[in-house]
């Protein structure tokens, strides 16, 4: 496994610290449809001794969710980042199929251990709901169904596998964020182990692969031990891994630190060992301690420093000896 990391902002001294942590590569936001945009990324990351892992977040893609895509330009977006990932020599593009928003949270300064701050979601607040990991705050007054959505993930992948074939670039598909059947008038489709075997059966090219959220599979009701079983379920297909933890219900939880939430997250490290994973993982959604109260929640850098040095501990111990 690669200890990856998002890292905001992607200055100097968060790549610095890093790589001083055990992190081996970044996955960075949308830079923008130039090569030139992407290589700059890439040769930024590069310069501290890291690798640049993959693309996600603030993709062009909303009207492809919602077949509002008329003159096929967002499509043409998307095949033109894999396209530029291809020659840039980036493997793996997280994506997912949200219709209206991104990752949802109706708190961002939740309490946790020691005073720190953490999202969390509870649907009867739903109307106070922001979309986070997004330049959209408002969310389009849309409606769409499941049908539809299946419908529009299915075109989406004929057209775009092809060209990720060409460009040796694997796609994968992160959960419903929470995931709930439906939220404002937009009905969720990535919200269960089902609906990810279901993605599988419509185009089953190595391409088509599945960035497996821990923390949103225990928001779908999994318990550790059957977190485990999907994992293994899954196997390879699995390309990329959301490493973190929530208490609560799809309607109703709060993130927490990897080591105080409800999950055995060693077990999971084990799971993914015995299924031979190797791609990146990483801290997702962490706390935010003192002093960065003011910063984008779930994406400050202290919180982020204990996650790495948790993982490379879980890591470390799930490891074959070599005694």
């Amino acid at each position: 496994m690669k200890l990856a990391s998002v890292l905001s902002p992607l200055s100097e001294k968060n790549l610095r610290l890093a790589a001083q942590c055990g992190v081996e590569g970044v996955v960075h936001r949308y830079p923008g449809p130039q090569l030139e945009d992407l290589l700059l990324v890439k040769k930024k990351i590069e310069a501290q001794g890291l690798r640049l892992l993959g693309i996600e977040g603030f993709l062009p893609i909303e009207k492809i969710k919602t077949g509002s895509d008329c003159d096929g330009a967002e499509l043409e977006l998307m095949k033109q980042l894999v396209e530029n990932m291809g020659k840039a020599g980036v493997p793996l593009l997280c994506y997912n199929f949200m219709a209206g928003t991104d990752w949802v949270r109706t708190n961002t300064d939740a309490p946790e251990r020691g005073g720190a701050q953490v999202t969390a979601f509870r649907l009867a607040d739903a109307e106070s709901a922001v979309s986070l990991n997004d330049e959209r705050d408002a969310i389009p007054d849309v409606v769409i169904h499941t049908d539809e959505l299946w419908k529009n993930l299915e075109e989406f992948l004929t057209e775009i596998i092809p060209v990720a074939e060409r460009a040796g670039v694997v796609l994968a598909m992160h959960p419903d964020d929470p995931p709930i059947p439906e939220f404002r008038g937009k009905h969720r489709i990535m919200n269960s182990l089902a609906s990810f075997e279901h993605l599988l059966s419509l185009n089953d090219h190595p391409c088509n692969a599945i960035c497996f959220c821990v923390g949103s599979f225990v928001a779908m009701g999994l318990e550790s031990e059957e977190i485990q079983h999907a994992i293994h379920q899954l196997g390879k297909k699995i390309a990329y891994i959301h490493f973190r933890d929530v208490r609560g219900t799809a309607e109703d939880f709060a993130e927490t630190f990897h080591d105080n939430g409800p999950t055995d997250m060693a077990a999971i490290i084990r799971s993914l060992r015995e299924i031979g994973f190797d791609g990146p993982l990483r801290p997702d959604h962490v706390p935010q301690h003192e002093g960065e109260f003011d910063l984008e929640p779930g994406y400050t850098m202290l919180g982020r420093l204990f996650a790495f040095g948790y993982i490379r501990g879980l890591l470390d111990g799930a490891a074959p000896s070599s005694k």
